[in-house]
Formats: C-alpha cells, sequence, structure tokens
C-alpha cells in the first residue's frame, strides 16, 4: 500500500525522544501520558500494519488534532512498542540476544532508518516519542541519531520480576536457553543452581541483566542526552517529574498537558510483589536482589 504524503527519503529526525528501561518497570503509562504532549509524535498499530510506510501514521496524528475525532483516535489506536516497525528496517530489532551497540549498525540501517523515523512527524508534532523495553540499544540508537533525547524509567526489581511472572510474553519458563537474553555467565548459572533454578530466581536476574546493560550502554552518554527517571519519584509527583522531562527534552510546557497529568490517578502497586509471593519466594528474590537494589536505592531486608 503505498505511503500518503510521504517521500521514501529524508532527513534525519529532530532529535528523537526514546524511552528504554526493562519490562514491567511502568514505562508504558509514563510514555502514554507523555504522548499527551501536543510537540509529540508518537507510534500507533497504523507502525506494525505498515511498518514500510511511516506516512500512515503520520497522517493519522494529523487526523487526532480534530476536536471531535481525537479522543476516540487516542483510545483505540494507542501508543505503544511497535516491533514490526523495527523489524522491517532491522531484523531481529525485537529479540537480540544481546544488547544491541552502535557496532551492529549496518550501512543499510544509516540509509533506512532515520528516514523513516523522521516521517513519523508532523508539521505540530515535530519530535518523535519513542518506547523499546528490554535490551536498552542505547548505543545502537545513538549511532543513528546521535542527537538523540533518551529517557531510562527503572523500577523496584522485586515489583519487576513478580510482573514477569504473571505476564503471558515472560519467555523464562524456557530457562536461559529459550528466555531471549543469551546464556547465563557463570557467576549468573551458579545463583541460579544455587535458587533450584527458581524462576523466581530467574526472573530477578533478567532484571540485574538489563539494568547492568543499561549502565554499560550509558557509561559515554552524556548527562545532557540520559535522563534516569525512577517509577515510583514518577507516580509520587507526576507533574514535577515531568516538568523535569520535558525541560530535559527541551520541549515547552503547556497548562493543557500539565491539566491532562494532574487528572490521572496513579498508584505504585510496588507492593503487591509480597502478596503474590509466598515468604519462601520473597527470600529468594531479596537475596538475589539485595546489592542491585541498593545500588538503585532501593531498600532490602538483606
Amino acid at each position: 500500500m503505498a505511503e500518503p504524503l510521504a517521500s521514501q527519503s529524508g532527513p534525519t529526525a529532530d532529535r528523537p525522544i526514546f524511552i528504554v528501561g526493562a519490562g514491567r518497570s511502568g514505562s508504558t503509562v509514563f510514555h502514554r501520558m507523555f504522548c499527551e504532549h501536543p510537540d509529540v509524535a508518537w507510534q500507533s498499530p497504523l507502525c506494525d500494519l505498515f511498518p514500510a510506510s511511516p506516512g500512515w501514521n503520520r497522517a493519522l496524528l494529523g487526523l487526532a488534532r480534530r476536536p471531535w475525532l481525537g479522543p476516540w483516535l487516542m483510545r483505540y489506536l494507542r501508543p505503544g512498542e511497535r516491533y514490526k516497525f523495527w523489524e522491517h528496517f532491522c531484523r531481529g530489532f525485537s529479540r537480540p540476544c544481546r544488547d544491541l551497540t552502535r557496532a551492529d549498525v549496518t550501512p543499510m540501517h544509516r540509509q533506512a532508518i532515520p528516514p523513516a523515523v523522521a516521517r513519523l512527524a508532523t508539521p505540530s508534532r515535530r519530535r518523535v516519542l519513542i518506547k523499546i523495553t528490554g535490551w536498552p540499544r542505547v548505543g545502537f540508537l545513538r549511532e543513528l541519531f546521535p542527537q538523540a533525547k533518551f529517557i531510562h524509567v527503572y523500577r523496584d526489581g522485586r515489583a519487576v520480576a513478580s510482573s514477569l511472572l504473571a505476564v503471558r510474553f515472560w519467555r523464562g519458563w524456557e530457562g536461559p536457553a529459550g528466555w531471549g537474553f543469551g546464556a547465563l555467565d557463570p557467576a549468573e548459572q551458579d545463583e541460579w543452581e544455587r535458587h533450584d533454578r527458581s524462576f523466581v530466581a530467574l526472573a530477578g536476574i533478567q532484571w540485574k541483566l538489563l539494568m547492568a546493560a543499561m549502565d554499560a550502554a550509558s557509561a559515554d552518554v552524556p548527562a545532557s542526552d540520559l535522563m534516569h527517571l525512577r517509577y515510583e519519584d514518577f507516580i509520587d509527583a507526576p507533574v514535577a517529574a515531568f516538568k523535569r522531562v520535558t525541560e530535559f527534552c527541551g520541549l515547552d510546557w503547556s497548562s493543557p498537558f500539565g491539566n491532562s497529568i494532574r487528572q490521572k490517578r496513579l498508584k505504585t502497586a510496588n507492593e503487591k510483589w509480597k502478596q503474590q509471593l509466598t515468604p519462601e519466594q520473597q527470600a529468594v528474590l531479596e537475596s538475589v536482589l539485595a546489592t542491585s537494589l541498593r545500588q538503585y536505592g532501593y531498600s532490602s531486608r538483606c
């Protein structure tokens, strides 16, 4: 299907904004709220339906400006992670066995990806906002978008691990051979074996693995281009958090956007892991995560 009003080539996007972080870290609610900012373009399901034609998504965002149509479109064509879009331009992007780095960028990627992302923008929504979870892929994306801004949303690893165990798409039930994050290193393997190959332990190891990958990927990223945002702080004070976020991204703060944020009723649900796991499972998770929890500013019983 032909792309409406879109050239198949063009400049790179104007300072795209990437939300990254481990899955189940609260980035979805943050992303959807951010997409209400009038200056950002976001990816709808049309990016999965027509991954080769970002112009359809751009046309949708143009329609969303109409008062009588915008609320309906936002309700039924919601922003999200659109991996069919990425897979069209970069095979393996959605499920690499390790983090993607600048060394993984090919000439084909350089030729195809920046123009495709640029075609998501509209005249009024010039800043493209994209959410990606799992491996951070920051090195890969910075190589393609040197002026990009990155917002790392992270959450208490106990809440993340417990949530992973409850979602249908977690592949940890297949063990490290099939979970999609590559083989465990000797220390991680010993830790998993020490806990009798507990799936609770494996979910905790996944959080540690992805947090460490983020640390490695962001080591050479200047603070002007990378913001770390604790999910709990965002939930406790969303307006203050978004004022910091918009300033970091170079976006204007508007009263309608602020009012929209204030109307949201948010709660962390961080303590649910205590109800979802037995005391024995909680002890396993605390043992696996104790050092990392303290490293990222969370208290631990161990």
